[in-house]
């Protein structure tokens, strides 16, 4: 599989000459299978959905958009995404089963008047809203395994997608300090490539720690202990500049390879775990 990253911002999009070579978009990873042009699973849908319907070969899309949870900077962009809001669009969405509430009605949430102006069902195409709970699931082609992380205000999953070839882990909100559960190490264990929220230094522990989020030095030690192959640091903060950045990833100093996550960037994860280079820049 490879990875384009849309949007590797948390909390807010970021906008500014500081934020330009990072990007300032929020959440939001494409899935590519092997073989193919177009993803079949997108993790996350913030505002860096919108920047996937350029780069698709057909005008509308046709496959999976996967939640971690339903905080704005992770489904923001799904009003926004001309791909979807299609005739011949047809859009699977899953969200943590929460509430009691169907996967429509949680999404309904943060998208109804007076709020924002239609409910899902305005959409174009055809849009499907499912729950998940913790397990293993078939989805896009891809099979995804998801589990509980700790971190405020509704429930929020990390996931593991797998093929025949390759393997990735994503968890772009954990505060694993809060308590890293067994099933949550065990979705990250001898992955290829980790994707991990990292949107604080240790230096501010304290404001991680109360915002229920990881550190670099939480996202390299779980990656270290886990026995993940690679780390792709993610969900920048949104007041870490690209100078900032650039001092972060040559101050890293890892048992494990890590890169500081760029918007646009495309890995090839499959590459990278038949002989460790994988990543091959922007698309």
């Amino acid at each position: 599989m490879k990875l384009l990253l849309l949007g590797v911002r948390g909390s807010t999009p970021t906008p500014g000459p500081e934020f330009v070579r990072y990007g300032g978009h929020t959440s939001c990873v494409a899935v590519i299978p092997d073989g193919a042009q177009d993803p079949t699973l997108v993790l996350d849908a913030g505002t860096g959905l919108r920047m996937l319907s350029t780069r698709l070969s057909t005008p509308a899309y046709r496959g999976a958009i996967v939640l971690s949870h339903l905080h704005w900077d992770h489904v923001q962009g799904i009003p926004f995404f001309g791909a979807g809001d299609r005739h011949a669009s047809v859009v699977d969405v899953y969200v943590p089963a929460q509430r009691g509430e169907s996967g429509r009605e949680l999404v309904t949430r943060m998208m109804s008047p007076p709020l924002f102006p239609i409910e899902p069902g305005g959409l174009n195409g055809d849009w499907t809203f499912h729950t998940l709970d913790a397990g293993s699931y078939e989805i896009g082609g891809f099979t995804v395994r998801t589990a509980d992380l700790a971190h405020k205000g509704g429930r929020t999953f990390g996931y593991r997608i797998e093929d025949a070839a390759s393997s990735i882990a994503y968890l772009p909100d954990h505060g694993p300090v809060q308590g890293c559960s067994p099933a949550a190490r065990d979705l990250v264990a001898g992955v290829d490539v980790m994707l991990h929220d990292a949107q604080f230094l240790e230096s501010e522990r304290a404001i991680a720690d109360e915002y229920g989020h990881a550190t670099v030095d939480d996202a390299i030690r779980l990656a270290d202990e886990a026995g993940a192959r690679r780390l792709v640091l993610f969900h920048h903060s949104p007041v870490r500049t690209d100078a900032q950045l650039d001092e972060l990833a040559r101050s890293i100093d890892a048992p494990l390879p890590v890169s500081v996550a760029r918007e646009g960037q495309l890995i090839d994860v499959t590459g990278y775990a038949q002989d460790g280079h994988g990543e091959i820049g922007h698309s």
